[in-house]
């Protein structure tokens, strides 16, 4: 598999990731925030195909270069089932405090325990596992064959997320953290929206004691 990052930089900088079969050169890309021009540049350098634009949330630095993407590429996008709210309101989105406002009305919406098969022989899978509590509609996207999730912004490298924007809830996002990220293997690679890799066991070792 090949797992590409890509900064790209809006009103905030964000991590765009790419995750593609080595293969067959199909895949997906994960949070395109922005800077589409420069994502379509990658997407025709590499002779990729993707197959399904991810989303985390339906932050405006998740979500600023899907509507490009889709139109250039026909490229379907899919978001957790509340993610319509965050698609579809300017308030709920933050795009009302930036130009241009984001307005998104033809995506595909999955569930909880859903999943996306990457590549040759099912050589990766990307489960969804629900996690509100950054907003109402956050999830990550987790591989357990190789042992990466894209954790959005419920989860960062010494961090969590905000819980102060619509549809935020700090009990939520703890229970999220503790009783979901928390049980996935120690050795898991959390790839966040905005900071460097990180592992479940280093940020579980922020608030338990290891001997």
């Amino acid at each position: 598999m090949i797992l590409e990052k890509v900064p790209v930089l809006g009103a905030l900088e964000t991590n765009v990731y790419f995750y593609v079969d080595d293969e067959t050169n199909r895949g997906v890309i994960i949070d395109p925030g922005a800077e589409a021009t420069k994502l379509a540049e990658i997407i025709r350098k590499k002779e990729w195909i993707i197959e399904k634009i991810l989303i985390t949330h339906g932050h405006f630095d998740h979500i600023g270069a899907v509507e490009q993407l889709h139109e250039k590429f026909d490229i379907p996008y899919f978001i957790h089932k509340n993610g319509e709210k965050y698609l579809t309101d300017i308030s709920y989105n933050l795009s009302v405090f930036y130009e241009p406002y984001i307005v998104l009305k033809d995506a595909n919406f999955f569930e909880d325990g859903d999943a996306f098969s990457i590549g040759k022989n099912n050589k990766a899978q990307l489960q969804v596992i629900y996690t509100p509590g950054h907003t109402t509609d956050s999830v990550i996207f987790y591989d357990y064959k190789n042992g990466i999730a894209f954790s959005g912004d419920t989860i960062f490298k010494n961090s969590i997320g905000a819980v102060h924007f619509p549809g935020g809830d700090a009990r939520q996002l703890a229970d999220s953290v503790f009783n979901r990220i928390f049980k996935l293997p120690e050795e898991t690679l959390l790839y966040s929206g905005h900071s460097d890799v990180t592992s479940i066991k280093a940020e579980k070792s922020r608030y338990y004691n290891y001997d």
